[in-house]
């Protein structure tokens, strides 16, 4: 978060934030409060258990899961979301654009 990312956030503008309960939990809420100082709308995908509610504004909560699966079960809605934007800005999502469908060495 330090110098560029940081640099962009201003009031409004939406900050997605993957937060579940591991080593670095400690460090992911300083980047939290430092989103929203700035005034950052925060989205926050947690774990149960992880006291998050009273600094974001919006949380979407998985299940409590080992710290190795968290990774597994917090892309989910990060994909569902990418999915929505997508569809909501009417690109094609089956034809990504500057995207090779394969790749050929000769």
């Amino acid at each position: 978060m330090k110098h560029g990312p940081i640099a962009i956030i201003e009031e409004g503008m939406p900050v997605l934030a993957v937060a579940v309960k591991s080593r670095i939990l400690d460090k992911m809420v300083s980047n939290i409060q430092e989103a929203k100082a700035r005034g950052g709308h925060l989205v926050v995908i947690t774990n149960e258990g992880a006291e998050l509610h009273t600094r974001v504004d919006d949380l979407l909560v998985l299940p409590e899961t080992d710290e190795y699966f968290s990774p597994m079960l917090a892309v989910l809605p990060l994909q569902m979301f990418a999915y929505y934007v997508a569809v909501e800005r009417k690109c094609d999502i089956d034809q990504p654009r500057n995207l090779a469908k394969s790749v050929t060495v000769e």
